[in-house]
């Protein structure tokens, strides 16, 4: 749940006193890069699928995202299956239930608390975008240790495969389409809390057919922000302009939206692939 609740304070609005997109000396505001706190409108640009400055912006945020993934990926084997480190993190009681420990839990809720500590800067640099998304990525993956004690090998390769061939299918509609898709990410941002308020309910209420329809509309949600993140992104390259260190921020918080929708539509797909051990 720790990714889910990350993913919905990256959307909170932050007042901005600057007009959005302004930057000076190399300094840009959080609020119009951090993790869908942009409002961008739909700009005319009748050239946005072929231009290649936003074809080198994109795939640059697509190889962090991949980067990304692969070191999650690691930390997530490393954490899930050594038995030392495991320990540290996860505890498994007589009746196989599995949970955090102390040190689990604090690690699971950082990327949170980061969120929440970078959503009152006013200003961020390049370096320091690109220091809050590795650390994220890094404690995501640590976490994600629990899912290679539940699920088994073949099933969480299987669902990633699956995950990765959604993504790129949707990030690819999202690319393309000419429909503004804000209103219908704004409606799926608000799917993103109902989901959250549901998994901790679910703590209390234990119920199969319950922990189905939260997957299932976990599954639908995260699809459809991918595609609309993604176009948010194209819209943000031409806000930013010519300006390579507002570039650089946009790059590293555009990751970070499309690396936790990776994330959670895996998690959320492995309740109906990955195959429990």
């Amino acid at each position: 749940m720790h990714a889910d609740l990350a993913r919905a304070r990256g959307e909170d609005d932050i007042p901005n006193e600057r007009p959005l997109g302004t930057h000076e000396q190399g300094f840009i505001s959080m609020s119009d890069f951090d993790r869908g706190l942009a409002r961008p409108g739909i700009v005319a640009a009748p050239d946005m699928a072929v231009d290649a400055g936003l074809r080198a912006f994109m795939l640059g945020v697509y190889n962090k995202v991949a980067l990304g993934l692969v070191v999650s990926a690691i930390l997530a084997y490393v954490t899930g299956t050594v038995p030392a480190v495991q320990a540290l993190l996860f505890q498994v009681d007589g009746a196989n239930h599995i949970g955090y420990t102390v040190l689990g839990m604090v690690v699971a809720f950082a990327p949170l608390a980061i969120l929440l500590f970078q959503g009152f800067a006013r200003r961020q640099t390049a370096v320091g975008a690109a220091i809050t998304y590795w650390t994220i990525v890094s404690l995501i993956g640590a976490s994600l240790g629990m899912v290679f004690i539940i699920y088994s090998g073949v099933g969480i390769f299987q669902t990633f495969l699956v995950t990765a061939a959604a993504f790129g299918g949707l990030s690819l509609v999202g690319y393309t389409t000419k429909r503004d898709l804000s209103g219908m990410r704004s409606f799926l941002i608000m799917g993103v809390w109902g989901l959250i308020f549901a998994m901790l309910a679910s703590l209390f209420f234990h119920s199969g057919m319950f922990a189905f329809i939260i997957n299932l509309l976990g599954v639908g949600i995260f699809a459809g922000l991918i595609a609309a993140d993604t176009q948010r992104l194209k819209l943000m390259y031409y806000q930013v302009g010519g300006d390579q260190a507002a570039a650089s921020v946009a790059t590293s918080y555009g990751a970070l939206s499309l690396y936790l929708d990776f994330v959670n539509l895996f998690r959320f797909l492995l309740f109906f692939m990955g195959g429990r051990r």
